[in-house]
């Protein structure tokens, strides 16, 4: 079959006899309208969602149309297109179905849809399918395979390269985190006999030195699939590396939202020692919960040069991490050492060469006052029950001491970020439900504007006082282990059940932690089983356009160095898996507290109805309300009153724009044209729905996912 190329102009009297208008509602202008919306019509199932849950995460507006809703929106011609001042408008820019046909036999509606999409050249995306002569491919069986990838490793195309997915190397690796559970499923196969079918992403056929698809584009009858024919969740890899050129096929590279990949990593304590984990007692001495009277604290402390070798590790990795210091750590050294401080004199010396942060002065629990005469502690209440607070001059005595001293080193502050210890101040369930009153107090005497916050407690960004939370991902690796076997020490307590002489802790919390199978083997648990699942959670976080930055301690880069085979994991996984265009973005603390806090007022602005798009050939036009950032992906080249738009990234460009009060008005390169399928051989008949597709219990249940251990 014969392919085109053709941009997104159909007359308007064709449109209103697909579509069934009424008379005379064609246009002068014959360009319909296609408004930057995605329709996504689903079955409950884990892939539509995961494509929702990738629209949403980048703000990039959708219908939800669910099929298992009774009541729910019928599809028909009147609900997809309409007319706007006489002109014809589609008001979904993309389709994105269960399977190729989810619908009964004879449906009416997946025939609206089907008129729909050949009217106004609308792609579809079955989100997973058979592999079927209706899809564009051949049957799996015999031939072809139907079963686990669990483990394997699939590769864009060429096609798939200079096209959807580009921004890929090539590879996509499938997970593997459980060989007891099922974490995949495919059909793999070939383009069926005379099918206009360009394959995307294929894998090796068991058994065979042939591939076959799991990724394409079907073009037929006039409309345009992207047939996917493995089952994914929203948090699994294999996903995650496509999901963004799941988005630029379906949008043809222009929607509202933008996502990219980010990775900052905070390392606390600096300057200071953090007490190390006690084997015997299974608590870690000088701490509030180990409460044994003879236990001596053990402290662990950077050296100058495990400093020497931080600053080789960022030029090798070409990256910053970003240390908060507490200053009265080295002046207590220097106190008990004649005036000495090795490491202080290394850190300071070579302090461009990381990105500071207050952490408070002497990393004091800035909250209530906390009552340690039992375990766990409680706050300490005055005579008539009220509790005791931590003093506004305290806070922000440790604030204001701790800035000066590192103006004094010469560390080059951004003064309006803040971490206090522990996240101390704020709320910390269950002893102390609420935050510190005197905390915005003393955050508004020092102008605070970005608070660190921990993200295990408090996932969602909020004010206190003037400031504006930035959750931290805590990683685990353990603030009290400068060592491999403490930290599996630790680990096997935390993890494993009393019978297997753990603390029960994952027997008690089920919903957030998953017991081990049984204890880790000191010599080889840290690198065989608690890197690797670290750099798998830190990656997915990383491939989900979060920018949320992780947190360690100053122990971590100390003794045995223990953090940085998590952090390789994580930046060599990142670099073989993205092609040059699509670097690993970096953002201090300050920045990620605006993106988030934009993220949050755009997202707002969806869901209340504030924002209008819509293309008209290569112009698209934004009506938001006055102020609004606005967020855009679009192609490169694109210009916003005649000047370049965007920052480029992943072979396109995107980034923020504040309305005016005037609608935006964008003009798409001459390039950015619409492929369209081959309409020659006329309308196709009409397909039976999808034979069922196979989704195994790691899929809808992602294995790993809530779990830290």
């Amino acid at each position: 079959m014969k392919r085109t190329l053709r941009t997104a102009v159909v007359t308007a009297g064709a449109l209103v006899a697909a579509l069934g208008l009424p008379a005379g509602t064609a246009h002068a202008d014959t360009t319909p309208r296609i408004d930057l919306r995605v329709l996504v019509v689903s079955d409950g199932g884990p892939s539509t969602d995961a494509i929702a849950a990738e629209l949403a995460a980048a703000g990039t507006p959708y219908t939800l149309i669910d099929l298992t809703r009774p009541g729910r929106t019928v599809i028909d011609a009147g609900f997809l297109a309409d007319t706007v001042d006489g002109r014809p408008r589609a008001r979904f820019q993309a389709v994105v179905l269960p399977d190729d046909n989810p619908f009964p036999a004879g449906s009416a509606e997946m025939a609206a849809l089907a008129a729909y999409e050949r009217a106004y050249d609308i792609p579809q995306v079955d989100a997973y399918t058979y592999a079927r002569p209706e899809a564009g491919l051949q049957y799996p069986l015999p031939g072809g395979y139907a079963g686990s990838l669990d483990g394997k490793e699939a590769q864009v195309t060429a096609a798939g390269r200079a096209g959807p997915f580009g921004y890929l190397d090539g590879a996509v690796p499938f997970e593997d985190n459980d060989p007891a559970v099922g974490e995949s499923y495919a059909y793999l196969s070939k383009p069926a006999a005379g099918a206009d079918f360009t394959p995307y992403v294929e894998a090796p056929i068991p058994g065979q030195s042939a591939k076959g698809t799991l990724v394409g584009e079907y073009r037929h009858d006039g409309r345009r699939e992207l047939v996917v024919t493995f089952v994914y969740n929203r948090y699994q890899q294999q996903f995650r590396l496509l999901a963004r050129g799941i988005v630029e096929w379906m949008t043809g590279g222009v929607h509202l939202g933008a996502a990219r990949n980010y990775f900052s990593v905070h390392v606390d304590d600096v300057f200071a020692a953090d007490d190390r984990w006690n084997s015997t007692l299974d608590c870690t001495p000088g701490d509030v919960d180990c409460a044994d009277p003879n236990a001596t604290p053990d402290p662990i402390r950077m050296t100058a040069a495990d400093v020497d070798h931080a600053v080789a590790w960022q030029h090798d990795k070409d990256f910053t991490l970003d240390f908060a210091y507490n200053g009265a750590g080295s002046v207590d050294h220097r106190q008990d050492h004649d005036g000495a401080d090795a490491l202080a004199d290394r850190l300071i010396a070579r302090r461009g060469e990381f990105r500071w942060i207050n952490h408070t002065y002497s990393h004091p629990f800035l909250g209530c006052v906390q009552d340690t005469t039992v375990v766990p502690w409680k706050c300490a209440t005055d005579a008539d029950g009220s509790t005791r607070w931590t003093s506004r001059a305290e806070i922000s005595d440790e604030i204001a001491t701790n800035r000066v001293w590192g103006h004094g080193a010469g560390l080059p502050l951004h003064d309006d970020e803040l971490v206090t210890g522990e996240h101390s101040g704020t709320k910390v369930l269950p002893q102390q439900p609420e935050d510190n009153p005197n905390l915005a107090l003393a955050l508004d005497d020092n102008d605070i504007a970005w608070l660190g916050s921990d993200n295990s407690r408090e996932p969602a960004q909020r004010r206190v006082g003037p400031a504006t939370t930035v959750p931290r991902y805590p990683m685990n690796v353990f603030y009290n282990a400068g060592r491999a076997a403490e930290q599996v020490d630790e680990y096997n307590w935390i993890y494993t059940s009393r019978a297997q002489g753990g603390s029960g802790i994952c027997e008690d919390n089920p919903q957030t932690t998953t017991c081990l199978p049984a204890p880790l083997d000191p010599a080889t648990g840290y690198a065989a089983h608690i890197v690797p699942l670290e750099t798998r959670i830190a990656l997915g976080h990383v491939l989900s356009n979060d920018p949320k930055p992780h947190f360690i301690h100053q122990s971590n880069l100390a003794e045995d160095r223990i953090a940085y085979p998590v952090l390789d994991g994580v930046l060599d996984g990142y670099r073989a898996l993205f092609a040059e265009d699509t670097p690993l973005l970096n953002p201090r603390m300050r920045d990620i507290g605006a993106e988030l806090r934009r993220r949050a007022a755009w997202q707002a602005a969806l869901r209340g109805g504030e924002v209008t798009a819509y293309r008209i050939g290569t112009a698209v036009t934004v009506d938001a309300p006055d102020g609004l950032a606005v967020t855009a992906t679009l192609p490169a080249g694109t210009t916003l009153a005649g000047a370049a738009f965007g920052e480029a990234y992943a072979g396109a460009v995107s980034g923020w724009t504040p309305a005016t009060g005037t609608p935006l008005a964008f003009t798409l390169p001459p390039s950015a044209t619409v492929p369209a399928a081959d309409d020659t051989d006329g309308p196709a008949p009409a397909t039976g729905p999808a034979p069922r597709t196979r989704v195994p219990a790691g899929v809808t249940d992602p294995v790993g996912h809530s779990a830290d251990g």
